[in-house]
């Protein structure tokens, strides 16, 4: 049994600019970000989000599928990212005490200093390339928007049904 889908209305010219820049920066912005701070500090963006994010956890610590969807990367790939931090001193993994089976990666103190010290090249880098474009637009409505998107149930209907039966 099909359900009719209601026609697609094209893009308008100001829709198409708008959605092709936003699939620009969201290609661009990352890479610009990555590149100032590995330049300055030595670390990747997806590092510096995995120290911040466990920066503002309580108890500085964060169940390792929790921090790989704040991250937005795979456990798998969360887990290369832990590694790396762990042999540098930054994060260390522990058993969780609710359950002993989960993994709970925890900010350690040179890793909070790490971050502290890479916060101003990432703001630095976070102001040139992105708010200083912004200036002028309603920053509420912006972000608003853009949440709604990040936040939008992604992927084909099979996927959310079993992800929501999960």
């Amino acid at each position: 049994m099909t359900q009719d889908k209601p026609p697609v209305s094209p893009l308008t010219a100001e829709e198409e600019a708008a959605w092709r820049a936003l699939g620009r920066a969201v290609l661009v912005i990352p890479r610009a970000l990555d590149a100032d701070l590995l330049e300055s500090q030595g670390l990747n963006v997806t590092e510096y989000s995995v120290l911040m994010n466990l920066s503002e956890a309580p108890g500085r610590s964060l169940r390792m599928n929790e921090l790989a969807n704040y991250v937005s990367i795979s456990v798998s790939g969360l887990t290369r990212v832990i590694e790396r931090l762990t042999r540098q001193g930054l994060v260390e993994r522990v058993r969780a005490p609710s359950d002993g089976r989960g993994q709970l990666a925890v900010l350690t103190p040179a890793g909070l200093d790490r971050l502290q010290q890479a916060w101003p090249t990432h703001l630095a880098s976070v102001r040139r390339h992105v708010m200083d474009h912004l200036d002028g637009i309603d920053l509420t409505a912006f972000a608003r928007a853009v949440s709604a998107i990040a936040s939008a149930e992604m992927g084909p209907p099979a996927r959310r049904r079993l992800t929501a039966a999960s």
